[in-house]
């Protein structure tokens, strides 16, 4: 069963802002995310409860993920710098 994709306003912002062809391999990683919500490499944040993180070259998507309502929504895409604070 298929996941909805979900992007928050502040994270097409930070994607609008990147390069663009860092900007394809994001959106291309993410669309898979509604087959696979947690695929190798994938890791939960500590310290919350359904937050993961991708890594996609130097950049770091989180997300969150809802099982019962089978979402998938993007809530921050940062260089790895960046990703955490």
């Amino acid at each position: 069963m298929r996941y909805a994709i979900e992007w928050l306003r502040s994270a097409r912002k930070e994607i609008d802002a990147i390069p663009v062809r860092a900007a394809v391999r994001i959106v291309e990683t993410v669309g898979q995310l509604a087959e696979n919500p947690r695929p190798a490499g994938c890791k939960k944040l500590k310290g919350h409860d359904d937050l993961w993180r991708i890594r996609i070259g130097s950049y770091r998507v989180i997300y969150f993920i809802g099982d019962a309502i089978r979402l998938v929504r993007v809530e921050k895409v940062s260089d790895r710098k960046d990703a955490y604070r």
